[in-house]
């Protein structure tokens, strides 16, 4: 069954309509009809099978049908932050990321970052990744659309506060690291937040590293190989998923 993200909260009684895209993509796309059931998912995360009441030259009318009371989300927020890859990798990290529960993506510009970000072409670029975003969270049966930010530097990512800090180092890899991503998972509690930091293709800079840690940033292997810069947040992820839900 399709789900569409609704941005507003539903009151008693009020009317809920599809317009825009979501229109177009349920009626040319999907052809449905009326008494077609859908799920839709509001501003406060709230979720319902609903049915197509009418549909106009604009817009669909829907009403409720049934109340969703489980949860599809991680027990904590957690901010995934990637140094500027080559090509699509930053896509693919968008798209499997939501699938995997990320709660936000920042990109960020990092010393070894070839690609750089032009900014004539940010408002594009970044609603081709909202776009990428809100289709992978409807597709994987979200109760949010992840947040994606236009790209920033590393002196402003570490301004933003969060419960807990990461950042995936390839040298403690080497080095056999293996216990700072075990502990965070252990220590961490339901609604509090992480932000784990990964580098683009050449890594990151002992420089880049030695200010995160100075501003309190735990590295962190990622198991004994070494990870793609498009694969490694996808590592975490999946570990976060297995320790916080699998696992409770």
């Amino acid at each position: 069954m399709q789900r569409y993200f609704i941005n507003s909260v539903y009151r008693d009684n009020d009317p809920i309509f599809i317009t825009g895209d979501d229109y177009h993509h349920m009626v040319r796309v999907m052809r449905m009809k009326e008494e077609d059931e859908v799920f839709v998912v509001f501003k406060d995360q709230a979720s319902a099978i609903t049915r197509i009441a009418t549909i106009s030259s604009d817009a669909v009318e829907l009403s409720v049908v049934q109340w969703e009371t489980s949860t599809r989300e991680l027990p904590i927020k957690v901010t995934i932050a990637s140094g500027l890859p080559k090509g699509d990798k930053l896509e693919l990290i968008f798209q499997k990321g939501t699938e995997l529960g990320a709660t936000r993506f920042i990109p960020f510009n990092a010393d070894r970052s070839i690609v750089k970000w032009d900014d004539k072409k940010a408002k594009k670029k970044t609603e081709r990744w909202e776009k990428i975003v809100k289709e992978a969270a409807e597709q994987s049966h979200r109760l949010l659309v992840p947040e994606v930010s236009a790209p920033v530097s590393l002196n402003r990512l570490i301004q933003e506060p969060f419960d807990y800090k990461l950042v995936a180092y390839e040298e403690d890899a080497r080095a056999g690291e293996k216990g700072n991503l075990s502990k965070v998972l252990s220590s961490i509690g339901p609604r509090q937040s992480i932000l784990v930091i990964f580098g683009p293709e050449g890594g990151l800079s002992e420089k880049e590293i030695e200010l995160l840690r100075s501003e309190g940033f735990l590295t962190c292997g990622l198991g004994p190989r070494i990870l793609r810069t498009e694969t490694a947040p996808l590592y975490v992820l999946s570990a976060i998923s297995y320790q916080l839900e699998l696992m409770r």
